[in-house]
């Protein structure tokens, strides 16, 4: 079936969230050496990129954290500001994946971010393999990385369960640690570097990969002239969200138990199970104390992300303060379904939309556009490495 622009407008406003996630957050910029506050939006003529792994349907902590920023970002950046936002499935093979469910994984990815809001003629949306320039510029940029650098990254340290001052070279290491692991962080500074980011929104664990994008720029810069840009910190406003049975750990797909974790997508009934089996404490109030109550202190913290009138964790404390656990557990089961209503809505409608062509165009047009930003970059590249031949222009 042949979609014309106007027949994508058409299904967009049919599935609208009516703007229900508009408003203004606060950014910081970070530079190698300090942060200093910014005016609470990017500047015109700005170019934000950010990027998630196709892991299956996120949960609240992906969304909280970061999609719901994204949505933010784009429904309140100036018309000139440019929005990319990518299903990073280069990055999911660093461990090994089902090539099935990877690309099930993928098409969930992408009909989410239109679920949660993005509107993919405002937004750029796309696969990250689909841009082939995002590992040549990796390549070139690998060219100039440091080995000491990515020595001290943590995140392949995490994923391999090793301590934080272990050596790629040691025994440990070496038996497990592949190359692409190791040196993701290269490609992660690629996908934003080869779209000329000036802005990009991370959440603090991914900061020091942000720290390393600009100074795969400091690098590059040096050796072939001005070219790259160094991409400055959106920081996300929202705090980690807490496993349900865990309330010490950060909530994640990769918990062995499924109730430990809200998908956006959950039915109110099985939002309603989890969130009845949250761990809490044997007293049966409700007050706000993260060390000596941290799982009703993770439920309050919940809450006070879908409250109507924004008050906070402890404000809500008070408010909840003479209910049962019980009580308050279906508080914020209630309160939570209702929020994501829209979103499940929406996500059933874009996957199966015209028996998946809508999906399927909306990545190719994302694709070609993508694909169109990256390559002006690379044109400035591979000039200024010596890679374009003039013979044959």
């Amino acid at each position: 079936m042949l979609l014309t622009r106007r027949s994508i407008k058409h299904s967009l406003n049919r599935c609208n969230l009516s703007g229900a996630f508009a408003g203004r957050i606060p950014i910081t910029t970070t530079s190698s050496r300090r942060s200093i506050s910014t005016p609470s939006q990017p500047p015109p003529n700005q170019v934000i990129f950010s990027g998630i792994q196709p892991t299956g349907i996120p949960h609240l902590g992906n969304y909280l954290g970061a999609l719901q920023q994204w949505v933010k970002l784009q429904n309140t950046a100036a018309p000139s500001t440019k929005l990319l936002y990518s299903i990073v499935d280069l990055h999911a093979i660093t461990l090994p994946q089902d090539a099935q469910k990877l690309r099930q994984w993928k098409r969930e990815g992408l009909a989410t971010l239109l679920a949660i809001g993005l509107d993919p003629e405002r937004s750029i949306l796309f696969h990250q393999s689909s841009v082939f320039a995002h590992t040549e510029l990796m390549w070139i940029l690998s060219c100039t990385a440091s080995m000491g650098y990515l020595s001290r990254m943590t995140q392949w340290k995490s994923k391999l369960s090793l301590t934080d001052d272990t050596s790629p070279l040691e025994e440990s290491a070496k038996s497990k640690l592949k190359l692409g692991l190791f040196s993701y962080p290269v490609l992660q500074a690629a996908d934003i570097l080869v779209h000329r980011a000036t802005h990009v929104p991370v959440g603090e664990d991914q900061s020091q990969h942000l720290e390393f994008a600009r100074e795969c720029v400091t690098n590059f810069n040096h050796a072939y002239g001005p070219h790259l840009i160094a991409p400055k910190t959106i920081m996300s406003p929202a705090k980690r969200v807490m496993s349900l049975q865990e309330p010490h750990l950060k909530m994640s797909k990769s918990h062995v138990d499924p109730r430990s974790r809200i998908l956006i997508t959950d039915t109110p009934e099985i939002i309603y199970k989890k969130l009845m089996s949250a761990l809490t404490d044997s007293t049966n109030s409700i007050s706000y104390d993260p060390v000596a109550r941290p799982g009703v202190s993770n439920l309050l913290e919940l809450l006070s992300h879908f409250d109507a009138e924004g008050r906070d964790a402890q404000k809500l404390a008070v408010v909840y303060g003479d209910l049962g656990l019980g009580q308050f557990k279906k508080v914020v089961a209630t309160t939570i379904s209702e929020s994501l209503a829209g979103i499940r809505e929406k996500y059933a409608q874009v996957l199966n939309q015209d028996g998946g062509a809508y999906l399927d165009h909306v990545e190719r047009e994302g694709a070609r556009r993508a694909r169109e930003n990256a390559n002006a970059t690379m044109a400035i590249v591979r000039e200024a490495v010596g890679l374009s031949d003039h013979s044959v222009l």
